[in-house]
């Protein structure tokens, strides 16, 4: 590495982390010949499968991730929480990270942090060097930090994140499109301030990646028509981590990492309409819509992915179930959950995860209070309608997956060992000589 001949004068080490949402391990280590850069770090470095988290979804992910933390700490369990003792729901947004991020603990150690694109970060701090939101932004407007970052980016023709919608069309070809000029753009941004050479850490997302594997992960696993494109696509991250890594300066560690793993989509289960089948949910109308819909004999309801509340008296507004009966009742929807099977025949749950078990912290009160972790081919849903089909098809063909999350880390002292994502942060901060507790994480430095 090394663009640069010179080095920051204060001698502190620094760090330089790119995201790639949703890429797994083994598609990178099985193809080290279409993908010759990550190969390189694997080979300078080290790198390796690490897990997820409980739920492996982006939204709770990013969070745990940048924190150090399990969402009974950050607060944050998916794309839609509920408000404590309450019906009512919310999408969690940057200011509902309870906890500090990475770049906060870089902030307040007197050194510089530029973050850009990282999902759940909207609306930008301003207490950071610059901030790009990611996910969820509303706009660029709204999303850049400060704004003479706005200007340079609307020169670009920059994009927070391609457009799903394409990707729900029959043709992929306009979907594609949008993908390879979004991270194109993201590109160039990241480039342009990683060569300003003006921080002590960087962090940016490529979050295109999941929105491909969303639409395309199946033809790439089992050889369908936009296999090659797939291919394309990441031959193109590949050369765009490598050029970033060649612009970085000696006294910076790159870290690559992915938040966790994908799979092929075989069918998607709407967990509400089978627990109305099931005697465990009903609603107090025909046409139900939301969560507030539910009726008093409701005993449990779940929301994606994957995650189930008892209808608890006392917690929930109407709740059913008396405290005395809780370890009963989840018991036995535990039970029913892990017999459940799709309609080729295969477990729908690779294994169900009881509240205490992944949550724990100041913010666990909205915790689910099981959350199941589905086999493969299996999207785990939710939605109030009560008129849909169990099991279903959509427009996606690729889900994510609790394992074979990627990590890669360019220094020969790293060690990748049972890791999980828990241990990222940690990590930078060991990498940066930002001094830190054990205790504040749940895991630990892997230099």
């Amino acid at each position: 590495m090394g663009l640069f001949d010179r080095l920051r004068g204060d001698g502190d080490p620094r760090v330089a982390f790119i995201g790639v949402d949703g890429v797994p391990y083994s598609l990178l280590s099985e193809n080290e010949e279409l993908f010759p850069n990550f190969a390189a770090i694997a080979d300078d470095g080290t790198a390796e499968e690490i897990s997820s988290i409980v739920p492996p979804e982006s939204s709770a992910c990013w969070p745990s991730l940048t924190t150090g933390m399990n969402p009974g700490e950050t607060g944050v369990y998916g794309f839609q929480d509920r408000e404590v003792g309450t019906y009512d729901t919310y999408v969690p947004m940057g200011r509902e990270v309870q906890a500090d991020r990475v770049w906060d603990r870089v902030q307040e150690n007197g050194r510089k942090a530029t973050v850009m694109n990282v999902p759940v970060t909207f609306p930008p701090q301003r207490n950071v060097q610059r901030m790009v939101s990611g996910f969820l932004s509303p706009s660029l407007e709204k999303a850049a930090y400060p704004d003479d970052v706005r200007d340079y980016l609307e020169t670009l023709d920059y994009r927070i994140d391609v457009n799903p919608k394409l990707g729900h069309q029959e043709d992929k070809a306009e979907f594609i499109e949008d993908a390879h000029a979004t991270v194109d753009a993201q590109y160039e941004a990241f480039q342009h301030y990683i060569e300003e050479d003006d921080w002590d850490l960087f962090f940016g997302v490529f979050m295109t990646t999941d929105r491909v594997n969303h639409f395309l992960f199946k033809d790439y696993e089992r050889d369908g028509e936009y296999r090659d494109d797939f291919i394309e696509f990441y031959k193109k991250i590949d050369d765009y981590i490598g050029r970033l890594r060649d612009s970085l300066p000696e006294d910076v560690t790159l870290i690559v990492a992915s938040d966790h793993g994908f799979t092929s989509l075989d069918y998607e289960v709407h967990f509400n309409e089978w627990l109305r089948e099931e005697g465990w949910l009903s609603f107090r109308t025909d046409d139900p819509e939301e969560l507030n819909d539910i009726a008093d004999d409701t005993t449990a309801y779940s929301f994606i992915p994957g995650r189930f509340y008892i209808n608890l008296e006392g917690r929930e507004p109407r709740g059913s179930v008396p405290e005395a009966e809780y370890d009963a009742v989840r018991d036995e929807l535990k039970a029913d959950l892990e017999a459940l099977e799709g309609p080729d025949g295969n477990p729908v749950v690779e294994r169900v995860v009881e509240k205490e078990e992944a949550f724990r912290g100041d913010h666990d009160d909205i915790a689910p209070d099981l959350v199941a972790i589905p086999n493969n081919g299996f999207d785990l849903k939710s939605g109030f309608k009560g008129d849909a089909e169990i099991f279903d098809t959509g427009p996606r063909n690729g889900m994510h997956s609790f394992d074979d999350t990627s990590l890669y880390i360019d220094h020969p002292d790293a060690t990748i060992d049972n890791a999980d994502l828990f241990d990222i942060t940690p990590t930078i901060l060991d990498l940066m000589d930002v001094e830190y507790s054990r205790s504040d994480f749940d895991g630990a430095s892997l230099v």
